[in-house]
């Protein structure tokens, strides 16, 4: 955060206030009101927060407008084509690109981390059969502050990069065990002579009855489903993790509650939310009729995985995510799954149609997610607990970022309060 020399002049009844200006290194200027309450005596009002910097962050930059997203400054884009997950990982917890050694070496930790303290096999147990993996999720994790006493303090920096460790390592083998539970299979422990990705998927379908082989193109694709979804700036669950660690709670307690929030369907169950309408839809001859009802501004049918509230042109991720998507749907087929035919329909229509092009509003990441993880056999409920196993990194770095920041204080939003004024209590025989 550079100072500009500039103020901002906010002129209110008699008062009259200067208040500075800073530059980012990248996007627009920003008006410091942290002296607005003592100065002035009064409050912004921002609902939503969507014209407030309540941080300033190296980690990720996001030109909507542009249709642009940047971790560390790299491109998503490069980022997917070229790179992997755990060296986005890397990139997004220590601010550069590792070399090879480093690489080798936080592959090596992460690797030999994944593994569950064996008596959380009990906690799992203590969910009813028929739990969402996700309030599985949001339970266990919340739990690892119970059985990993040495990195909960947050004092201390060592502690804090055990703990980042620990929570990226043993993400994929909480969610699918969390999935396995959900399904009555036996769990599946994590093998360290395989990729993030690949432990991943054989932690969710193999079968003690039987060898279960991994399909690199299937490892590939949620490889980048995870390095797509790993940051994504100050979202709701980001700021709920940073506001939660502003108070000092422990990270196990500060990713629990990113995972809760990204639970609501507003924001991480939007490719969930998007498969269901493709079922919805049925069958491709149907597609007309719900692009109709789209454009009719008097019905209240909207198509889930086109446009975004953030990216006002186009969604850099889903350039890569639909590359992805198209070699899975080669590799699988999908001659006998009406859903997925629906969804290629689907996509060439509104691609073609110059209604959405106007409104710009193209597939999005979400579009092509669901479809990949429909396609690769996951239910719907694990789509949420795939797109928390990709955030955590993102949470983490942003988590370590605040700890570390001298500036930081406890959240403390304010209020419009419109409520009853004062009044005196009155016995209840008198009312």
């Amino acid at each position: 955060m550079a100072e500009t020399g500039k103020t901002a002049k906010l002129s209110f009844g008699d008062k009259e206030l200067e208040l500075p200006i800073h530059s980012p290194t990248v996007g627009p200027d920003v008006i410091d009101i942290r002296k607005l309450y003592a100065q002035g005596d009064v409050f912004t009002y921002d609902p939503g927060f969507t014209s407030t910097a309540a941080c300033d962050s190296t980690i990720t930059f996001i030109d909507g407008d542009k249709g642009e997203l940047l971790h560390r400054g790299y491109p998503i884009d490069q980022l997917a084509e070229k790179s992997h997950f755990l060296e986005v990982c890397y990139l997004l917890l220590y601010g550069e690109l590792p070399s090879a050694s480093e690489l080798e070496d936080f592959e090596s930790r992460v690797t030999n981390h994944t593994m569950l303290h064996e008596q959380m096999v009990y906690f799992y147990r203590g969910f009813r059969r028929d739990a969402h993996p996700m309030a599985i999720m949001t339970g266990v994790v919340g739990a690892m502050s119970a059985f990993y006493h040495d990195s909960t303090d947050v004092s201390d920096p060592w502690q804090r990069e055990v703990a980042s460790i620990r929570l990226i390592a043993k993400m994929p083998t909480i969610a699918a065990w969390a999935y396995k539970f959900s399904i009555g299979q036996p769990f599946v422990y994590p093998r360290n002579d395989l990729d993030y990705a690949s432990n991943f998927l054989r932690m969710c379908f193999a079968v003690p009855a039987e060898e279960y082989e991994v399909n690199p193109i299937l490892a590939r694709a949620m490889d980048r489903i995870f390095t797509l979804h790993a940051d994504h700036e100050q979202n709701a669950s980001t700021s709920t993790v940073r506001l939660a660690s502003s108070s000092g709670a422990n990270p196990f307690a500060c990713i629990a509650a990113g995972i809760a929030c990204l639970w609501g369907p507003a924001h991480g169950g939007a490719n969930q939310a998007c498969l269901e309408m493709l079922r919805e839809i049925g069958t491709p001859d149907r597609i007309p009729e719900f692009i109709a009802r789209a454009k009719d501004k008097n019905d209240p049918f909207r198509l889930m995985g086109f446009g975004h509230r953030v990216y006002k042109n186009f969604d850099p991720r889903a350039k890569v995510m639909k590359q992805s998507a198209d070699e899975v749907l080669d590799l699988l087929g999908i001659e006998n799954n009406p859903t997925l035919q629906v969804a290629k329909e689907l996509e060439k229509m509104a691609l073609e149609d110059p209604y959405f092009a106007e409104k710009k509003l193209y597939p999005n990441v979400d579009f092509y997610s669901g479809i990949i993880l429909d396609a690769m056999g996951f239910p719907t409920s694990m789509f949420t607990p795939i797109f928390a196993l990709a955030r955590t990194v993102g949470w983490i770095s942003q988590w370590k970022e605040m700890i570390a920041d001298p500036q930081m204080k406890i959240g403390r939003p304010r209020q419009l309060y419109v409520g009853e004024t004062r009044r005196d209590y009155v016995d209840v025989e008198d009312r």
